[in-house]
């Protein structure tokens, strides 16, 4: 068994998160990659009060095992969000695009650990000092909405900068990506892109298609003019943004390319004129399997990558 500080403090038996991926991330997801011995997350999303409560009643009828629940800060349904968490026990909060500071009180107080996603050194440190469990240090190597720094360079910055567990986000799909964090000095992973694929995973078959006929290129940084970039996998709404970028339309006109866009790719199928949100690690996914072989092949071959190159500097 691979264990780390991770595994202690939110009771799981193997250091991997789920990633929280709005539109995708549902109860029967979280509840596989739970049930499989890892933290399955529930991505809240924009979704209303009532939406998320059905997932979460749904994840409690299919597992006994912790799991997260993925608070969407810029939510306009935020505040319910939190009351919902608070009622129904749920036993860890990940938030991001945001500070959970309000929260940090009424959840700490309802027995909810709290973990933020950040991608900075200065964010980090800020949510150190709200006295938050865990970092999820992210980079941009990462499907969905980024920042400006890469896992290589963030996650040892972030971790020579506080003194509470980080976990490492970003361009992780295989025991080599999670070997590679490890030895950065991270407590944990967290993966989204590779549970794209796990057979658990309610996403559109032609999203799971195009993740694993990807490419080491196919996956795309859109709308960096806008202030707010996504990583996508390329395809014609990657092209009408692109133009519209190079014609320097405003941000308004390129935001409104993607209004519902993941939704159309997530749940209608639409890969062309949706928002495939997908990792640089796509190129690396070649077929489909449940949550569970997922983490096993994970860690079994970051164990042996590690033991490797254990003997390599032993035999110096």
């Amino acid at each position: 068994m691979f264990r780390t500080n991770i595994c202690d403090l939110l009771n799981i038996e193997y250091p991997i998160l789920q990633g929280g991926m709005a539109w995708i991330s549902d109860a029967d997801l979280a509840a596989a990659v739970s049930n499989a011995g890892g933290l399955g997350v529930i991505a809240g999303g924009n979704a209303e009060k009532h939406i998320v409560e059905k997932q979460i009643t749904r994840i409690q009828s299919l597992t006994q095992k912790p799991y997260a629940l993925n608070v969407m800060l810029l939510s306009p349904f935020v505040d319910d969000i939190i009351d919902l968490a608070i009622e129904k026990k749920v036993p860890i909060v990940i938030t991001g695009a945001g500070s959970p500071g309000k929260y940090i009180e009424r959840l700490k107080a309802a027995n909810i650990k709290i973990i933020p996603v950040v991608a900075s050194v200065a964010l980090a440190r800020r949510m150190e000092s709200l006295n938050v469990d865990a970092l999820i240090a992210e980079g941009m190597e990462s499907g969905g909405h980024i920042g400006e720094l890469t896992t290589m360079a963030l996650v040892p910055q972030v971790i020579d900068s506080v003194n509470i567990p980080v976990i490492a986000a970003g361009g992780i799909a295989d025991g080599r990506g999670a070997a590679a964090a490890f030895m950065l000095g991270a407590q944990g992973i967290q993966v989204g892109t590779r549970f794209l694929v796990a057979h658990e995973c309610n996403v559109h078959a032609a999203y799971k298609g195009m993740v694993i006929s990807a490419k080491d290129t196919s996956s795309v940084i859109s709308g960096r003019s806008t202030g707010h970039p996504v990583r996508i996998l390329k395809n014609k709404l990657y092209r009408q943004c692109a133009e519209l970028e190079k014609q320097n339309a405003s941000p308004e006109a390129i935001d409104a390319l993607g209004v519902g866009a993941l939704r159309k790719a997530a749940v209608d199928g639409d890969i062309q004129f949706g928002s495939v949100m997908a990792g640089q690690v796509a190129g690396l996914i070649k077929k489909e399997e449940s949550s569970e072989e997922i983490i096993k092949q994970i860690f079994t071959e970051c164990e042996t990558v590690i033991l490797k190159n254990f003997k390599m500097v032993a035999n110096k």
